[in-house]
């Protein structure tokens, strides 16, 4: 990850996963009620904590080790666009 235009294409790609999961998470929400919404929120919850503790064990640190979770969780965001 030496280079910069790789991280800026992780990082785009974890917003879009970002976006589409709150959008989900809407629909989810609008049609299940609240109970299936936290559950499906608490998955990328726990998913998360997990990516960063296992980031965290590795030796990464600081802002690195949050982005790093964050690509992750959400960086399956690429796959969904074009």
């Amino acid at each position: 990850m030496a280079d910069g235009s790789r991280s800026r294409t992780d990082i785009r790609g974890g917003h879009i996963g970002l976006v589409v999961a709150i959008i989900a998470l809407v629909v989810i929400a609008s049609f299940s009620g609240p109970r299936w919404t936290l559950a499906v929120a608490g998955c990328f919850v726990v998913w998360f904590t997990l990516a960063l503790a296992v980031i965290r064990i590795r030796g990464g640190r600081g802002r690195e080790a949050i982005r790093r979770a964050y690509v992750a969780t959400f960086g399956w965001g690429d796959y969904v666009t074009p």
